[in-house]
């Protein structure tokens, strides 16, 4: 028999490590999402819209525009779950017209239509980390109330730049649901438990 507090070390050494690579990586952090939840992303977009001037000069850019802000939500499409929220500020003028077109639409998440596309890209972490609800905020440092119920634990984020060229195009960042490996466990002891009463 397993010794109880061993299995809540060893629960802990995971979910850090995975925590630790999910927040440096500059791969699709969808697929990866996808692999760790073995199930599908849905994308559901909570608003996108044109921002002015004024908000631009925020992030440190100017004359170059349109600016798009999206924010979104990465929900596991069998367990419903909310796995991650997303922002998202797109540089029209750096982000591929047919790239922009499909962002546009709001049927896809950003990474899922850059891989559709076949395109090249080059991604920077610039900021990773965990911090409490109350400290989140979005990508103009203003506060922001992420759609995870319940939360009990830090949030891990990541902020990164996808590059198109030599100018970054799209900036995003992501708040994590801290309890993504809890729900992993539990849907696979689930699976297990079922597999025996068969």
């Amino acid at each position: 028999m397993i010794d109880p507090q061993f299995e809540g070390k060893a629960s802990d050494v995971l979910h850090g490590l995975i925590f630790d690579f999910l927040l440096v990586t500059d791969g699709r952090t969808t697929d990866l999402l996808e692999m760790l939840l073995n199930e599908k992303m849905i994308v559901h977009v909570v608003r996108q819209e044109q921002i002015g001037e004024e908000d631009a000069n925020l992030m440190g850019e100017s004359s170059g525009g349109p600016y798009y802000i999206r924010e979104s939500v990465l929900i596991g499409e069998n367990s419903r779950f909310v796995v991650s929220h997303n922002i998202a500020l797109v540089y029209s003028k750096h982000v591929p017209p047919a790239l922009f077109e499909k962002i546009a639409h709001q049927q896809e998440g950003i990474g899922k239509a850059i891989s559709s596309l076949g395109m090249r890209t080059f991604r920077k972490v610039a900021d990773s980390g965990f911090m409490n609800e109350t400290e989140t905020v979005d990508l103009f440092g203003r506060p922001i109330k992420i759609h995870f119920p319940n939360l009990q634990n830090k949030v891990p984020y990541k902020r990164y730049f996808i590059y198109f060229g030599r100018k970054p195009g799209i900036q995003i960042l992501e708040y994590f649901h801290p309890s993504i490996i809890g729900h992993r466990l539990q849907q696979g002891m689930t699976k297990e438990q079922s597999n025996k009463e068969e």
